[in-house]
């Protein structure tokens, strides 16, 4: 599955507005919307809220969005938009293990500016089967995704041949999403320890003595992994 979800089909939200007015105050209701999600959650936030937060009037709400769920919907599209334009071409130059860490710093970076995005979604799709649906989809994208990362980290000197790659993809995702979850309750230091961890963890998983590798063909003047 290379094509992201379009989580807006059929739903039926207003276009975009052309003037710059008019689309100044329905990016103001996204940003409400995302910090009052990340503060409150979905249930709790109101589209009153949503709408004092912006410094618009409710009835200003109704010519962007339907509903409460519509913003959402747009939000978690412009997530997995993001997550579609990141580079996820495994960057070795500089070494496996740095490059393993730039692509998690990449990739979580992009994913933390919609942490109340993923936190209303998560909380709306226990109640909503519509959005479980799509969560489903979003979850097979995004794996297909990281098994294409792992696929390609396999095919260099010192990977290990025998592991079992979906698995590892499936498991590498769930971890990413559930740390999103509960990223809003983490420091940047815990996150970053995650990161060093989740590298740790993938590196020895894929590569057998990879560092020991490493520092025998840099002795020696060789290429190290990824190196041309």
């Amino acid at each position: 599955m290379t094509t992201r979800p379009f989580l807006l089909v059929a739903e039926k939200i207003p276009d975009e507005p052309r003037q710059q007015r008019s689309a100044g105050k329905r990016a103001r209701l996204k940003v409400a919307a995302l910090e009052l999600f990340a503060e409150r959650g979905y249930e709790a936030t109101s589209i009153g809220a949503i709408a004092r937060r912006a410094r618009i009037a409710v009835g200003g709400f109704y010519q962007h969005f339907r509903s409460k769920r519509q913003v959402l919907l747009v939000l978690m599209d412009d997530l997995l938009e993001a997550l579609s334009r990141l580079d996820l071409r495994p960057r070795t130059s500089g070494g496996v293990r740095a490059g393993l860490h730039a692509l998690l710093s990449g990739a979580l970076a992009s994913d933390l500016r919609y942490l109340g995005a993923y936190r209303a979604w998560q909380e709306a799709a226990l109640s909503d089967r519509d959005l479980a649906k799509k969560q489903q989809e979003i979850d097979r994208w995004t794996t297909a995704r990281v098994t294409a990362v792992l696929t390609a980290l396999q095919q260099l000197p010192g990977a290990r041949g025998n592991v079992n790659i979906p698995a590892l993809a499936h498991v590498v995702d769930s971890m990413f999403w559930a740390l999103l979850a509960r990223a809003p309750h983490l420091s940047r230091a815990e996150l970053n320890e995650w990161i060093e961890a989740t590298t740790h963890v993938l590196y020895h998983t894929l590569f057998t003595d990879a560092e020991r590798l490493e520092a025998s063909q840099r002795r020696r003047g060789e290429p190290t992994q990824g190196e041309p």
